[in-house]
């Protein structure tokens, strides 16, 4: 074997070309260094010899019998010494020796051959890469350049674009890393890789590697929706009834899910069972919050979430993460509320309705439990679906849409009294609930009074009990009053020439003295409920 094909062989093996294309490459090389030394018009030939392993040259030239361009043409006379057959007008090729082309040419050559090497291997490198978008690949971090990463995968470089990099994520150089292969583009200057870690995708190929029943079609993936170095949620559902879906990608105690985990650098995962029905995939997807009430309007694809008080915050999520991540699952809109508002909103409506001229307590009923819940939802209602209520034609239903929007106008405009927020001593406002009376045929609020106060019982002095401990109580105050008296004329008095001698017999003050309603002996002076400022 020559050196030429030996060499042929080591770099079709090298770079994983063709050895066809290197074949080609020689002679378009050569092809070039010849018509460089003998002239651009004349007509070369290059071939490659297989028996001998190397290129031959041919120059053609025309015989003819009377030569008048030597560069084109041979005489007959020349053209029979190296071909005793060849006839005037025949076409006759000369084998020209490659080592006379000079060193011009062979560098001529020689940068021919680099450069259709390089586009055949570029061409080669996209047709292996073009088919491998959407898969995970290794490579090593290269270097940086403008904020990008440049990943060496072996054969070819690839590039991770900031914003495809994870936030808080430093990587140097040599470094292993896992990227999701996003696009393969053709360029000038060969085939572009890039490579992304943030992109939904490449969460879901990283439970395709780990999970063999989602590689084997029985768990599929419905959704992914991701905020890459924070949190991720995944909708999972299952074809075979006796495989759970979730517990299929986590794995026995959560094996196959901390290996995701561990690849995202600490980035939560939330696995989600997929429901056809939209309000149990949303609040599966807002878990762990409890759900207590969801309202569905699929016109404009929102879905309107109450839950408990104490779980608003959890249903929210850190600066409304986990409502937002829910709604990208599901595709729905999400408005999460607590019950103590929900509750509110729906007594604001039901007080518009009331407000509406030509709407009573019975009417108000009626729209409130077919879903026109305020004057807004009301004025903004189909005639045909009002007149399909009970006890409503359309000239009825035409005019109660016209009052409330006569209602909204004069409320906008000012010229209807808002009720203040928080006002609740309003109880013309307030569903009114009617009275049932008690055995006694009294109020149910009086009759709890009377047993609060019980039932007159003489004692036996023939008084009632309380107003017989408001007697003690007295006496008791009186003899405490008399023993500070006395205490205050033993002692000895004052050397004051301006003071005068004290009246022992001065009644007590209006301190001293007890109160006079008997029903509450309990107020002392002093305390709330009593004046104890008042000196007349």
């Amino acid at each position: 074997m020559s050196d030429l094909a030996r060499m042929i062989d080591q770099v079709a093996r090298e770079k994983g070309l063709d050895r066809e294309i290197l074949i080609n490459t020689l002679e378009e090389a050569m092809r070039s260094a010849a018509k460089r030394k003998l002239g651009i018009r004349v007509e070369v030939d290059v071939a490659y010899n297989e028996e001998l392993g190397e290129l031959e040259v041919f120059e053609f030239k025309e015989v003819v019998e009377n030569l008048e361009d030597p560069e084109t043409q041979v005489s007959l006379e020349q053209a029979l010494e190296l071909d005793p057959e060849c006839q005037v007008g025949d076409e006759l090729g000369v084998k020209v020796e490659t080592d006379d082309f000079g060193r011009i040419a062979a560098q001529s050559a020689k940068q021919v051959i680099i450069q259709r090497m390089k586009d055949a291997e570029r061409d080669i490198i996209y047709e292996d890469f073009k088919d491998r978008k959407g898969e995970i690949i290794n490579g090593i971090v290269q270097r940086f350049d403008k904020g990008a990463i440049i990943v060496n995968l072996g054969r070819t470089e690839a590039v991770i674009p900031p914003r495809e990099q994870v936030p808080r994520e430093g990587y140097h150089p040599g470094d292993r890393v896992r990227a999701y292969v996003l696009d393969v583009r053709r360029i000038s200057r060969g085939p572009q890789i890039v490579l992304s870690r943030t992109h939904p995708a490449f969460v879901e190929a990283m439970f395709d590697l780990e999970v063999p029943e989602i590689s084997e079609g029985i768990v599929t993936i419905e959704g992914v929706a991701r905020e890459p170095g924070s949190r991720t949620k995944i909708g999972v559902s299952s074809r075979d009834r006796d495989v759970d879906p979730v517990g299929a990608c986590v794995g026995i105690k959560g094996s196959r899910v901390q290996a995701v985990v561990q690849e995202l650098r600490g980035e939560k995962i939330d696995i989600i069972a997929y429901d056809p029905d939209p309000a149990k995939y949303v609040v599966n997807a807002l878990a762990p919050a409890e759900i207590s009430r969801v309202i569905v309007d699929e016109v404009s694809q929102t879905m309107e979430v109450i839950v408990a008080d104490e779980m608003l915050s959890l249903a929210i999520g850190r600066r409304g993460q986990n409502v937002r991540l829910a709604s990208k699952l599901t595709g729905w809109r999400i408005d999460v509320q607590s019950e103590t508002k929900y509750s509110e909103e729906l007594r604001d409506g039901y007080r518009s309705l009331l407000d509406v001229v030509g709407v009573g307590d019975i009417g108000a009923d009626t729209l409130f439990q077919a879903g026109y819940g305020s004057a807004e939802s009301l004025a903004e209602a189909e005639v045909e679906d009002l007149a399909s209520l009970q006890g409503i034609d359309e000239e009825r239903a035409q005019q109660l849409i016209g009052d409330a929007q006569q209602y909204l106008a004069d409320r906008a405009d000012g010229l209807l009294e808002s009720t203040e927020e928080g006002d609740t001593d309003q109880d013309a406002d307030e569903i009114e609930i009617p009275a049932q009376d008690g055995p006694t045929g009294a109020n149910p609020l009086d009759q709890l009074a009377d047993e609060i106060e019980g039932p007159a019982q003489d004692g036996p002095t023939g008084t009632n009990p309380l107003d017989q401990l408001a007697e003690e109580i007295e006496g008791l105050e009186r003899l405490a009053g008399q023993e500070t008296q006395d205490q205050a004329e033993n002692q000895p008095a004052e050397t004051d020439s301006a003071a005068e001698p004290e009246e022992p017999d001065q009644p007590p003050s209006d301190q001293d003295q007890p109160e006079s309603n008997p029903q509450e002996p309990e107020d002392q002076p002093g305390q709330p409920g009593t004046d104890s400022g008042d000196d007349d």
